[in-house]
Formats: structure tokens, C-alpha cells, sequence
């Protein structure tokens, strides 16, 4: 198998699913201003506790809305729900629902987010402009905001929180705050612009996509330098998928602690059940990887 033929027979470490549960931004309608809010079963034992986990969050929220809203729920692009609601209602959501989880199967589910902030910036005002909440923020406000949610919801992933080339204000927030805070659109999965992060002390973790750097040569090397420098290297699906599973095989060879793949629908599922087969494939040898100290 690919992971074993790129990773070798040490290979035997599967990584945690971060997957979008609820959907706002540019990849949803009359939703959120946040693109996506996540879920990451930390508590999870293995690989399809940590899937079942996931998916039992995604079905209690749509549960959770249709008692407490009334209103019938659309899908953005990755399955994720929609509801009509703002960024922090969405955020009370996920905590009451992720608490219901935690009672009932004893695993612990920690939340992030993916503002997309790039999809939010008016370089003409040099704001941050949040439509459905009526509000324009500066950098400086943005930087604030986001360290106030990480706060107050003790979020354990924060994704592209600034504008593509702010590099400097995305080192800000990560020396403020003690949760994982990773770039993407920041990276494009780019040797020459992580290296500029890591000189800059951007971020502590980057947004692998093999499909955006194009080559697996290219994307070992962009893993590779991340993890010399202790930055975390978190691979990821695209919004427009396929059922190809590559990415499965590829955090497993590579020794990627955190997928981000997303929770149900069939093009994110072939990465997750590809993971639960890796994982019976390697029968005792298997265990989850270790999840950065934060």
C-alpha cells in the first residue's frame, strides 16, 4: 500500500480528523461570516472512534437546530450545516453540542475555526468586513477579536484568522495565543513562503494540500521543513472534492498527527474509511498519533 511503499514499515501512526461541521462564508449561503467551524475528537482512542465521533457531532447539531430553530437547514460545499445564525451563536452551538458528545461517549471533542479572513478583506477600506454581523474590523481589532474567541470558546485550531500576505499579523495572534494557529491560503503549500513564515515566526502550524503543490516530491518537502522547524503540518482535502484517498495514505506515511478531511458525504468519507482500513491493515501496530503541546 502507498503508505507503506512512501513511509516504510515504521509508518503505523493515524492522524485525528478535523472536520467542518458547520458552514458559513463563500462556501454557504445566508450563513456565518466564519467559513468553517471544526470539530477534532481529542479524546478519541483510534482512528474510527475518532471518524464515529465526528459524524455523531455532525448529526446532533443538525438535531440540536431543528429543535431549537425550527427552520430547515441547508449544506455548503463539504457537508457541513448552514444555518441561519451568526458567528458566535454557531460557536454556542458547537460547545453545547460537543459538552452532549462528550457525556455520552466519554470522548473529548475540542473546537476551531477557518475564517477564510482572505474572503473578508477590503484592501480598499483595510478592514475585515463581517456583513452578517453589521461589523468592520481593523487588523488590529481582527487580531483582538480572534484572541477574545479563542478565549472565551478555548478553541484548539485557528485557520487563515488574517488576510493572505498579512504575515506579520498572523505572528502576532500565535504569540498570544496557546492554540494552534495555521495557515493556508498564507502557504498555498509553498516551500518559499513558509520558509518566509517561519522566518517571521508566523504561525506554529501549516495547511498541506498535495493537489495545490502538485507533486508528492513538492509536498514532502513542505512537510518536511515544517516539522524541522516544529511547525505542524495538518493535510487537507479541498472544497471541491473526489473520492480519491491519497491524503489518507499520505498523513500516515508522512507521520501527519491532524487530517483535515471533513465529516460525511462520500467524497470526505473515502479519506476516513481509507484511514480505518489502514488502521486494520496494521492491526496492533496501529496507534493515533501524538497531538502537538500547546
Amino acid at each position: 500500500p502507498l503508505y507503506q511503499f512512501l513511509g516504510g514499515s515504521v509508518s503505523s501512526e493515524l492522524p485525528y480528523p478535523i472536520g467542518n461541521v458547520i458552514g458559513g462564508g463563500v462556501h454557504a449561503q445566508k450563513a456565518t461570516d466564519i467559513q468553517e467551524f471544526l470539530v477534532i475528537p481529542v479524546g478519541a482512542r483510534d482512528i474510527t472512534e475518532a471518524v464515529a465521533t465526528n459524524a455523531m457531532v455532525h448529526r446532533k447539531i443538525k438535531e440540536y437546530i431543528a429543535k431549537k430553530y425550527k427552520s430547515n437547514l441547508g449544506k455548503g460545499d463539504e457537508s457541513a450545516w448552514a444555518p441561519d445564525v451568526g458567528d458566535r451563536e454557531a460557536l454556542d452551538i458547537l460547545v453545547d453540542v460537543c459538552d452532549n458528545v462528550k457525556s455520552e461517549t466519554g470522548v473529548e471533542v475540542r473546537m476551531g475555526i477557518d475564517i477564510a479572513a482572505s474572503e473578508l478583506y477590503s484592501e480598499k477600506k483595510k478592514a475585515y468586513i463581517y456583513k452578517r454581523e453589521g461589523k468592520e474590523r481593523s487588523t488590529e481589532e481582527q487580531i483582538d477579536y480572534m484572541v477574545d474567541l479563542v478565549g472565551e470558546y478555548n478553541l484548539f485550531f485557528v485557520e487563515d484568522p488574517f488576510d493572505e500576505e498579512d504575515f506579520e499579523a498572523f505572528g502576532k495572534l500565535t504569540s498570544r495565543v496557546d492554540c494552534i494557529v495555521c495557515g493556508d491560503d498564507l502557504y498555498v503549500t509553498n516551500v518559499d513562503r513558509i520558509k518566509m513564515g517561519i522566518e517571521l515566526n508566523s504561525t506554529n502550524a501549516v495547511l498541506i494540500k498535495p493537489n495545490q503543490c502538485g507533486t508528492l516530491s513538492g509536498t514532502y518537502k513542505a512537510v518536511n521543513l515544517a516539522k524541522k522547524e516544529k511547525m505542524t503540518p495538518v493535510i487537507s482535502h479541498r472544497s471541491g472534492e473526489t473520492t480519491d484517498d491519497t491524503i489518507a495514505h499520505l498523513a500516515v506515511a508522512f507521520g501527519i498527527s491532524i487530517i483535515k478531511a471533513g465529516t460525511v458525504g462520500g467524497e470526505r468519507i473515502a479519506k476516513l474509511n481509507e484511514l480505518i482500513r489502514i488502521s486494520e491493515e496494521l492491526g496492533g501496530r496501529a496507534r493515533m498519533a501524538v497531538l502537538p503541546k500547546l
